[in-house]
């Protein structure tokens, strides 16, 4: 599967946060990925592999020229 995320792309995870949403937004992409609670606004740290298998899909994805 190719994974067509990028900065500021919204994913749906395949585990909900402790507040109930499951959708989150990418704010940091590199060897770790940071993503930010719609709901909430929490962050969270993940390793690129980890992130990669706690992916269910891509909702919008930003282009970034």
């Amino acid at each position: 599967m190719k994974n067509n995320y990028g900065l500021n792309s919204i994913v749906e995870m395949k585990k909900q946060h402790p507040c109930g949403c499951n959708k989150f937004r990418i704010t940091r992409v590199g060897v770790d990925i940071k993503i930010e609670c719609t709901n909430c606004g929490r962050t969270i740290m993940l390793s690129r592999v980890d992130f990669n298998k706690k992916i269910k899909k891509v909702l919008m994805e930003v282009e970034n020229d």
